[in-house]
């Protein structure tokens, strides 16, 4: 029997279906969730849309008031919702006040305020408004005086102040308001205001204008500017800023592109300052420069933070240029300046105001006159200005300023290279270098006001130089002088101005002249060899070079008083001395200078010739008592004796001693000195202001320098 098996048919309706597959009880359970909670979400938008959250009123001051610790009302209409995912934000009437420590009751109030708050940003991120609508605001911020706590800082406990960040305002419009800053610490108070604002839907029919008045640290200031491009800020588009601020008989003009209304951060400003003295300016800040005469500059700003960077920066003060860029840093516990300067040409009156003079009254008058003008003595030039040194304990700084050429009547300095720190009250100007007469000096002076009054020291050395070049505006010639003179300053002081700190100084000055030749006129009448300088006036030689075998010019200061400590220079014919000294106390000097030949002369007046006055005006004196004793004397002979005797009292025999170069070269004091037999030098004095040879004063000669250096009567 056949039997028949049966295959199910693709196409059979009755061939059995694979089961469906159902969602699990859990994913039913996390999709009917969700769907709720998207579901409350919406009806909390809607209840919020359609209500405008104005039932949010009480809780929503209730709440605030309990976060920030401080009392906030609203007196009028609020609203608070999603438009659509913007929040909105209305409140009339509202007002939050400031901590009980505050100058003024409120922190801000406003008539109005209507604004679109980006969400997100309230959770990270710098706050950003996309608009902004207030009218009849008011808003105060300021600083205790501890400068510990401030105003939009929220917490009545808190001590670590927060610094100040705006919210990024995309487009804004503002009327009747006014903004009040107050910071003690910096003795800063400013009031702005804002000009009412119309508008026609998304246009402005006018540029937003402000204008505001205020007082940084007891300078008042007043300042304008406005938005001149409105219509751009309402469709998002770009801020043109123009600002102007009066302060200090300065002006400062500010011009820039902002991507928001209160957005500058790395933003690039155009700046422009003008003014009488840029010291001034700065001054206002807190940061002490050395005066100038009328100045313009200008320069890029863009800030970052807490730093203020000056980039690209061209400008003159005088008669001089300069350029290049400078950072304020706005740090804790100093400001702290960054710069890096270039001058290509330095008016020698610019350089003035670093040793305290006033350039208007140099260029006007002299610096006898600048000097009496800061205090010094009648016929003074060492100023006595205070350095304001009192000043520099508010910021610290580093700057590097080059020089390329000094316009100076007398002496050719170029290539001026300076390193300022300054770091807690103690200012180096270290580097300090410059090519002066194609020869070098360096150096190094350090100005500690952590000691007071403040000590100041010097190290000035002069690197070889040519005596031709260094001296040809004083009566030099420059062709034929082959000589080079080298030296070292040493000096340490204390004072607040640079009369006072010189007027007490202790240390040496050293000038030392290797072998060379001078070629000057003025040699001959300071050898005093008159027979031989007589000669070459008749034969018509008024030139010819002196050669110096070696050379020094010593001093050791002793409070503030330079002994000569030795002069010294010896020549092929004659052996120079000088004795004496001057002060800095009252800048007398008193000096006498001779020259004793080493050959035979038949008219050598040798005897001493005086230096006298003061550094504003030095007196040269060379009809000596000595001299006018053998003229005296030559007069008796030829009237007793015959003409030709008369000469006998002109006679030098030619006994000087040549010096030891060694010790000279070395700048070794007077104790020191030998002559060219090795002896020990008994005509160099000891290093004491006395004129006599053994370096004791003459009766009556200590008693008169007293009063002369040093004032006493």
């Amino acid at each position: 029997m056949e039997s028949a098996v049966r295959t199910p048919s693709a196409l059979d309706d009755s061939a059995p279906r694979p089961p469906r597959r159902r969602l699990g009880r859990g994913w039913r359970i996390a999709r009917n969730i969700v769907i709720g909670v998207l579901a409350a979400i919406f009806l909390v938008w809607l209840v919020l849309y359609i209500t405008k959250g104005r039932f949010l009123k009480h809780p929503f001051e209730r709440i605030t008031a309990g976060l920030i610790e401080r009392d906030v009302t609203v007196r009028g209409d609020f609203q608070l919702y999603f438009d659509p995912f913007t929040i909105k934000f209305l409140a009339e009437g509202m007002r939050i006040s400031n901590p009980k420590w505050a100058t003024r009751p409120d922190l801000f109030e406003a008539g109005r305020i209507d604004t679109r708050i980006a969400p997100l940003s309230l959770i990270w991120g710098r706050k950003r408004l996309h608009f902004l609508d207030l009218t009849q605001g008011a808003i105060d911020l300021e600083w205790d005086a501890s400068h510990t706590r401030n105003s939009w800082t929220f917490g009545e406990k808190k001590t670590d102040a927060k610094p100040l960040v705006l919210p990024i305002v995309q487009r804004a419009l503002v009327a009747q308001t006014r903004l009040r800053y107050r910071d003690p610490r910096m003795r800063l108070t400013a009031d702005l205001s804002f000009e009412p604002i119309r508008s026609r839907g998304t246009s402005i029919t006018q540029s937003i204008r402000f204008t505001g008045t205020g007082v940084v640290r007891d300078t008042p200031f007043t300042l304008s500017g406005a938005l001149l491009s409105p219509n751009d800020t309402v469709r998002r588009g770009k801020n043109e800023l123009r600002l102007t601020a009066n302060a200090a008989h300065n002006v400062i003009d500010v011009s820039g592109t902002l991507p928001g209304l209160t957005d500058i951060e790395g933003v690039p400003l155009d700046v422009k300052a003008r003014g009488r003295n840029a010291a001034e300016l700065l001054g206002i800040i807190g940061v002490v420069i050395p005066r100038t005469r009328t100045y313009t500059a200008r320069a890029q700003l863009v800030k970052t933070g807490e730093e203020y960077a000056f980039t690209h920066m061209v400008g003159r003060f005088g008669a001089s240029d300069l350029s290049g860029r400078f950072t304020i840093r706005n740090i804790k516990p100093r400001l702290k300046i960054d710069a890096a300067l270039t001058t290509r040409s330095l008016d020698i009156v610019d350089a003035a105001p670093f040793i305290g003079y006033n350039p208007d009254t140099v260029a006007a008058k002299g610096a006898v006159a600048a000097a009496a003008e800061t205090g010094a003595a009648p016929a003074r030039v060492l100023p006595d200005a205070n350095l304001r040194v009192d000043a520099i304990r508010n910021f610290d700084a580093d700057a590097h300023w080059t020089v390329g050429v000094v316009r100076s009547r007398n002496v050719p300095i170029s290539h001026i290279d300076l390193t300022v720190s300054l770091v807690d009250r103690l200012l180096k100007l270290s580097p300090l270098t410059f090519s002066m007469a194609r020869g070098n000096v360096a150096a190094d002076i350090v100005m500690d006001e952590r000691r007071a009054p403040m000590h100041t020291d010097y190290d000035i050395r002069l690197a070889p130089t040519p005596m031709g070049k260094l001296l040809a505006g004083y009566g030099v010639a420059e062709a034929g002088t082959t000589g080079v003179v080298k030296g070292r300053i040493q000096l340490a002081g204390v004072g607040d101005t640079l009369h006072d700190s010189l007027s007490n100084a202790r240390g040496r000055i050293a000038f030392i002249m290797p072998e060379g030749t001078f070629w000057t006129r003025n040699v001959q009448i300071a050898e005093l060899d008159i027979g031989t300088f007589a000669q070459k006036m008749f034969q018509g030689k008024l030139k010819e070079p002196v050669h110096i075998n070696c050379g020094l010019i010593g001093f050791t200061v002793r409070n503030g008083v330079a002994a000569a400590d030795p002069i010294l220079i010896d020549t092929t014919k004659n052996v120079m001395l000088g004795r004496g000294g001057f002060s800095f106390r009252n800048e007398a000097i008193d000096m006498a200078f001779r020259a004793d030949g080493k050959k035979f002369s038949l008219f050598s007046g040798q005897s001493p010739v005086g230096i006298q006055g003061s550094f504003a005006k030095p007196a040269i004196n060379p009809i000596s008592g000595d001299l006018i004793a053998r003229a005296g004397a030559g007069i008796g002979l030829g009237v007793v004796g015959t003409p030709l005797a008369a000469v006998l009292a002109f006679v030098d025999v030619g006994d000087a001693k040549g010096a030891k170069c060694g010790p000279v070269l070395a700048g070794a004091p007077a104790a020191a000195q030998r002559t060219a037999s090795g002896k020990p030098r008994d005509d160099v004095g000891n290093g004491t202001t006395a004129k006599s040879e053994s370096g004791k004063a003459a009766p009556g000669e200590k008693r008169a320098q007293r009063k002369k250096f040093l004032g006493i009567f």
